[in-house]
């Protein structure tokens, strides 16, 4: 179900707008709202579909930072190869 009939994405398009850390401060203010039950149902229903909607934005801006991030390569004598795409799986 969505606010007013509207699908999520235009409901929360000022969210393509925030920083990671503008976006992860909100769903964390959220999270504190709803995990304290001082909102009205109505309000906790919209409160979780903006926080569902943070939540993708900051894991869509973290896959773009990590898709940016290279590690240094090197040859078998030390000697640097250039760069390489860092695999976070590896360490």
């Amino acid at each position: 179900m969505t606010t007013a009939g509207k699908t999520p994405a235009k409901a929360h398009a000022d969210i393509r707008e925030l920083s990671f850390e503008r976006a992860l401060k909100e769903l964390e203010s959220i999270v504190g709202r709803l995990e304290r039950g001082d909102v009205e149902l109505e309000e906790s229903i919209a409160f979780y579909e903006r926080g569902e909607a943070l939540k993708e934005h900051c894991d869509r801006l973290l896959k773009q930072a990590e898709a940016k991030v290279e590690k240094l390569a090197f040859n078998a004598d030390g000697t640097p190869r250039g760069t390489e795409p860092l695999d976070p799986e590896v360490r």
